[in-house]
């Protein structure tokens, strides 16, 4: 595959990349965060491949037989995956003409088939370049010209969304179905064994999009040495796996919290992950129940619905929940222990971060706390001049360690890394002995049931329906979800501010953009708060709805 247009000259370095596009539109080197390597597990060697470190040795260490994927069809073993891989990646570079370099889009449910392109890419020295499978053709076309992708590798199932994506971004020159599509037949008369290219540690083989606050999806990347430091930061120190393992959850792949606790958590230890492509709480119990599962990662809205639901499955394998996505409040803390006795082990991370940089397990959980920074990791509080807060005083978080934030080609790489630190949009509070307390966002992003949902977006698909006049989406106190979205929305004259109406609006936005992001509730209203220079008040919508929750109103 042909090599994309390049920007500014890169420096001299030892990538193994042919196709520089990734690596050329990295922001500027004075633009990225400090980047820590303390602690010994850290110092990586300048040449690595993580599909190496996490499959080829482990299957040449004695886990070949080991099982790797669980699914509901059949169990993979380290050395089928590994087969699986390397004919998935001599399809790529031999038929399709793949370069180290080439971007490829996965899109799947979470699957055996899923993992092994994502690792045939990476073996390749390609860039995975993974969608949440409930991406429209719009949001998908998006992502297409912004990555400058060529191929993509797509469940045969979900073809449908990315062949109309394909018409609004000619730049995808191929799409290669699996699970019943093409890939399987050319796979067929691959010989086993493919040697890994041999990329650098710091050659890019992930780029991760998550919703922006403008509604603009911003391409986070991260090199195979990214990979392998969150594998050895948050793991061994709050979860302790090993082999016998068995992790599951219900975070997509495409998502970085599931890529981590699905996919190369388990197989940095030779453990074992479930893939269930529908993880519902009932689907996930059942799931524990039936393949003896010991670590689970999900959101705080799954755990809240698994109270209730718990008593009706033997779940007695499971030893370990983690949570992230959104905060986990103290009460679901507090009633999922008393139900099951296992402590959730809360943490935040971000797709900027790749995964969870702060956390607490065991005695040194504080319940309604996020915890401490993870080792390797640090943070502090910043004031609104930039200093650090005291402790007890609220602020913005600020992170730093061996992942950070890389936009590709992104004017806000300027907001979120500030002086070495990455912001992450979250406001938080630090007390005497070091444990960070979450208050809230600080900007338009609404974090509702785990997914990242960003309000502009939303008002961008509900603006377009001929009803609206104009609208503005926060996101609201849920006992449920945590929150929703919720949309205030001024109607054009003559159209009925109803029940029949509300549901049209609903409808028309799961048609534009991914379904999850519709709002939930609506509210009719005659106009929207705005500043003396015209601009919508947000916050005093988000005010009126906190303090509607509260019984403040």
């Amino acid at each position: 595959m042909k090599a994309a247009p390049r920007q500014a000259a890169p420096e001299v370095d030892d990538s193994a990349h042919v196709d520089r596009f990734a690596r050329d539109n990295l922001p500027p080197r004075e633009q990225w965060p400090v980047f820590t390597f303390d602690l010994p597990a850290l110092r990586y060697p300048r040449r690595m491949n993580c599909a190496t470190e996490l499959l080829d040795k482990m299957v040449a260490g004695g886990h070949a037989d080991r099982p790797c994927l669980i699914a509901p069809a059949g169990t993979w073993t380290y050395r089928e995956l590994q087969r699986r891989v390397d004919r998935i990646a001599a399809v790529l570079t031999r038929d399709l003409g793949i370069v180290p370099g080439n971007r490829v889009l996965l899109r799947a449910a979470n699957n055996p088939m899923m993992v092994a392109c994502w690792f045939a890419v990476t073996k390749a020295g390609a860039v995975a370049v993974p969608t949440m499978p409930l991406l429209r053709a719009g949001e998908l076309a998006y992502i297409l010209d912004k990555a400058q992708v060529g191929l993509a590798l797509c469940d045969a199932r979900l073809e449908k969304e990315l062949a109309e994506a394909a018409k609004r971004a000619p730049v995808l020159e191929h799409i290669v179905t699996f699970n019943g599509g093409q890939l399987e037949d050319l796979m067929a008369d691959k010989a086993d064994g493919f040697a890994a290219v041999d990329t650098a540690a710091d050659d890019v083989c992930l780029i991760a999009f998550t919703s922006g606050t403008t509604g603009q999806p911003k391409g986070t990347v991260h090199f195979h040495r990214d990979i392998m430091a969150i594998c050895d930061t948050f793991p061994p120190h709050h979860l302790n796996p090993g082999p016998d393992d068995i992790f599951c959850g219900s975070p997509p792949l495409a998502f970085t919290f599931g890529l981590g606790g699905l996919v190369t958590f388990p197989m940095r230890v030779g453990a074992a992950s479930l893939l269930l492509e529908k993880a519902s709480p009932d689907l996930l119990l059942q799931g524990i129940q039936d393949h003896r599962a010991t670590i689970c990662f999900t959101a705080p809205t799954a755990y809240r619905a698994m109270i209730d639901m718990v008593d009706r499955y033997d779940i007695a394998s499971l030893a370990k929940c983690v949570s992230a996505g959104e905060a986990l409040p103290k009460p679901t803390w507090q009633a999922f222990r008393d139900k099951t006795g296992i402590e959730i082990i809360d943490g935040i991370g971000a797709t900027e971060l790749l995964h969870i940089f702060i956390s607490a397990s065991g005695a040194d959980i504080r319940p309604g706390a996020t915890g401490r920074p993870v080792p390797g990791y640090q943070a502090c509080v910043l004031a609104d001049d930039g200093s650090p807060a005291p402790a007890g005083q609220v602020g913005r978080l600020a992170v730093r360690g061996p992942t950070g934030c890389r936009y590709l080609a992104d004017e806000r790489q300027a907001d979120y890394v500030v002086d070495g630190w990455n912001l992450t949009g979250d406001a938080y509070l630090m007390d005497e002995d070091g444990y960070f307390w979450y208050k809230a966002r600080t900007d338009d992003m609404i974090i509702s049931a785990g997914y990242n949902i960003a309000g502009p977006e939303v008002e961008a698909a509900l603006i377009a329906h001929d009803a609206v006049k104009e609208c503005a989406v926060v996101g609201a106190p849920d006992p449920e979800r945590g929150t929703i979205v919720k949309a205030f929305v001024v109607l054009r004259d003559g159209a009925a501010g109803d029940d029949e109406t509300i549901k049209a609006l609903q409808d028309f936005v799961k048609q534009r953009i991914a379904p999850y992001k519709y709002p939930r509730a609506v509210e009719f209203v005659d106009a929207l708060p705005r500043t003396e220079t015209g601009k919508v008040q947000r916050f005093k919508l988000r005010t009126l709805e906190i303090e509607r929750a509260t019984g403040r109103s």
